[in-house]
């Protein structure tokens, strides 16, 4: 799948984000190795903690139905639907992206349809605290 599907499809997701908080709405659009698409937006809650951001909403749905392979994410966000910048994975998405993916996994990040860059988690989270990491 083209990045430019994928964003396509991370921009359709913001608009079911729930935000009524920051007003900042945010999707994402995953792609899994057999080619599955699992969208995601944020959703906040009152209490702050319990909220959730749009990458992780979209890999524990994929996860909650069998797929632990993903190839990249594409990520849009800004203040009332309107990105005005790229956005990028907060470091808690990040972690979480680095339980299931390697360095070399695309973060596709989106201005808007058409301006978009491409990062790797590598880049992105250097010294990635891994499974690995803790043995067995």
């Amino acid at each position: 799948m083209e990045n430019k599907e994928l964003v396509l499809k991370a921009f359709e997701a913001m608009r079911s984000a729930y935000a009524p908080y920051s007003d900042y709405k945010v999707g994402a659009a995953l792609l899994t190795e057999s080619g599955r698409v699992f969208t995601g937006c944020n959703i906040e809650n009152a209490a702050y903690s319990p909220s959730v951001c749009a990458e992780r909403t979209a890999i524990f749905k994929a996860v909650s139905e069998g797929e632990t392979k993903f190839l990249k994410i594409a990520v849009c966000g800004g203040k009332d639907g309107e990105p005005d910048d790229y956005f990028y994975p907060c470091g808690v998405c990040r972690q979480v992206m680095a339980e299931f993916c390697g360095a070399d996994f695309v973060i596709v990040t989106a201005k808007t349809s058409d301006d978009f860059r491409e990062s790797t988690l590598g880049e992105m989270l250097p010294s990635a605290f891994t499974p690995e990491k803790i043995g067995n």
